[in-house]
């Protein structure tokens, strides 16, 4: 090869990698613009309602479109209190799950049942929703709720968060469509950084004596903590902005009770059902200023799971 084609290879060469440099970097820096856009659209679309209820909108209950009355106050709590309770039984199901996935199923049902989990995890919301709707809402209202009203509602404390009538469709029932959403999810990766713990550590731990549970809980647990809480948060995350499978069975009512069986509303169910009938700068502004919010929340979550996952990879730094 001569010196002049050596050259020119390698000029070729030269403007390639900086091709490719320039187009990794736009396509970085265009994820950031793209997100300041939305957060700019979003501010502008709301300043209206900003202006015209301020603060109060996060606090007030009322929501009266008729009279231009509006206030956050029941989609923020419905969709906080829906997620926790989702997360609440997700969490120990997907561990579960996960465990018996990698420690304790039998190796020719490992495989069917991974992909019976991730097939789970494709379903469309709509689908879910519809279930919950016609099939999940009518067997709970005639089976479960009767029996939370004679058994847990006399009871002192907790009692009021468990009476209603048995309609079937409300808060609890939005949440246990929203955890059964996010278990594929979560056990996913759960079983995946639960397989990547090394064979020695899980044998050694055996070898001492140790059960699966004593395993799992202090060898395969702290060992991929960090795994863990991102596939809660990622769970979270899903539960957090879901709209259709929560407008089918929430119930749409602009109603703040202590029951979890009365219907409710969450900020995702509101702009579904409303955005489209919405009349008037100030109603169709509150309804953007609610998709402000929501994505706050969002933001918020995952700043804080992003703080959580640093703290404990530096606290295994020092540890070691």
């Amino acid at each position: 090869m001569s010196m002049f084609s050596l050259e020119a290879k390698l000029k070729r060469q030269a403007l390639l990698d900086l091709a490719f440099r320039s187009l990794t970097r736009v396509s970085a820096f265009g994820v950031l613009v793209l997100l300041a856009a939305i957060i700019a659209s979003l501010v502008i679309g709301s300043m209206p309602a900003i202006h015209a209820f301020g603060f109060g909108f996060l606090t007030s209950p009322e929501w009266d479109p008729v009279n231009d009355k509006f206030g956050a106050l029941i989609p923020i709590v419905g969709t906080l209190i829906t997620s926790g309770i989702a997360l609440l039984i997700a969490i120990p199901v997907s561990f579960g799950i996960a465990i018996f996935l990698t420690e304790l199923s039998p190796r020719i049902l490992r495989r069917p049942l991974g992909i019976a989990i991730e097939l789970l995890a494709g379903i469309p919301s709509i689908i879910y929703g519809m279930w919950g709707l016609f099939v999940f809402a009518p067997l709970f209202a005639d089976h479960v709720e009767p029996w939370l009203n004679n058994h847990i509602g006399p009871l002192p404390f907790i009692g009021e968060f468990f009476m209603g009538a048995p309609m079937g469709i409300g808060i609890l029932t939005a949440s246990i469509i929203l955890s059964i959403m996010v278990i594929p999810f979560i056990t996913s990766v759960m079983r995946d950084v639960f397989d990547v713990v090394p064979t020695l550590l899980k044998e050694s731990a055996y070898g001492l004596g140790a059960t699966t549970w004593e395993v799992m809980w202090k060898v395969v647990l702290p060992y991929t903590k960090v795994g863990v809480a991102g596939g809660i948060m990622l769970g979270l995350g899903r539960a957090l902005g879901e709209t259709m499978a929560v407008t089918f069975v929430i119930g749409n009512a602009h109603e703040l009770g202590k029951s979890l069986l009365n219907p409710g509303n969450s900020i995702s169910s509101a702009l579904a059902n409303e955005f489209t009938e919405a009349i008037g700068e100030l109603y169709t502004s509150s309804l953007i200023e609610l998709g402000l919010i929501l994505f706050f929340i969002t933001f918020v979550v995952l700043a804080l799971a992003r703080y959580m996952l640093y703290k404990l990879g530096k606290r295994e730094g020092q540890a070691a």
